[in-house]
């Protein structure tokens, strides 16, 4: 990644205490009905221990960030753009125990890298990652970046990763049986392994529908306008066309059906964001 300087700059610092009590209040009030139309969640995702894909993302987060501070390329807390994205994560991070449960545990993190590339990512038990390349390539309005990070965020809440781990590795047959038939020696080698797999992955289409209706959801329900999903990816076509192609669509690819998609479920959450957007 191409490492980037981070000026110094005011601003009140994120406090993760807040976000859990925020999301400890969403957890009372208990899960509501989805407005946006998503089957069951893939079952292939309970071929894996939820508890070991997560680890191995934690400790592949970790690496990452590790990477980009001696890079220096880590925003620093008071970033202004780190904050603005923290910020809007207070807002979608208590709604996410409506659709998976496990959520209420996770350590939710979120971090900014300074790189050149469009992209970013929400890897199972909630550790986000933006690019400064997104932000600023496409210009992303407050409402835009919403839809991403709740597209990302329904990719870890639907457990996708979980999923296309467990039918690419046929791991029903056990995480430490695996592990010997490949001949990656103990289990931690394994989760090394899975958490490098969890960057690269390639979603499915039916994936990617769900994580667009989720995430539309999610970000109407903080209060962000569901019409900037349509927006996002009309930005996000349009950059396809540069000669390296954002990152971003290498595991998440656009087509016109997609934007059809989004527009056709826009009025079906549009009342939950005129509730929500008088609180922000």
């Amino acid at each position: 990644m191409a490492g980037a300087e981070w000026p110094a700059a005011g601003g009140k610092a994120w406090h993760p205490r807040r976000a859990f009590l925020l999301a400890a209040g969403a957890a009372a009030a208990g899960p509501g009905l989805a407005q946006v139309e998503v089957g069951e969640a893939s079952r292939l995702r309970n071929l894996v221990p939820a508890g070991e894909i997560e680890s191995a993302s934690m400790q592949e987060y970790g690496r990452m960030l590790a990477q980009a501070r001696q890079q220096r390329a880590l925003a620093p807390d008071d970033y202004p753009a780190l904050q603005r994205l923290r910020g809007i994560s207070q807002r979608l991070i208590p709604l996410a125990p409506r659709w998976n449960d496990r959520a209420r545990q996770w350590r939710w993190e979120i971090n900014l890298i300074g790189s050149q590339q469009i992209n970013a990512f929400c890897m199972p038990g909630g550790k986000i990652a933006f690019f400064t390349g997104l932000l600023d390539k496409l210009a992303l309005t407050e409402d835009e970046t919403a839809v991403v990070m709740g597209h990302e965020m329904a990719h870890a809440l639907r457990e996708h990763a979980r999923a296309r781990i467990a039918k690419t590795q046929g791991t029903g047959i056990g995480l430490s049986v695996l592990s010997q038939l490949l001949g990656l020696g103990q289990l931690g080698d394994l989760a090394a392994n899975m958490g490098t797999q969890l960057l690269s992955l390639r979603f499915s289409r039916d994936d990617e529908v769900d994580a667009d209706l989720v995430g539309l959801e999610l970000a109407a329900r903080g209060g962000y306008d569901p019409q900037a999903s349509v927006t996002l990816w009309e930005k996000m076509s349009r950059a396809s066309g540069d000669k390296t192609g954002p990152a971003f669509l290498s595991t998440h690819p656009t087509g016109p059906d997609r934007i059809t998609r989004l527009r056709e479920n826009v009025p079906k959450v549009q009342a939950l964001y005129e509730q929500a957007r008088g609180s922000r």
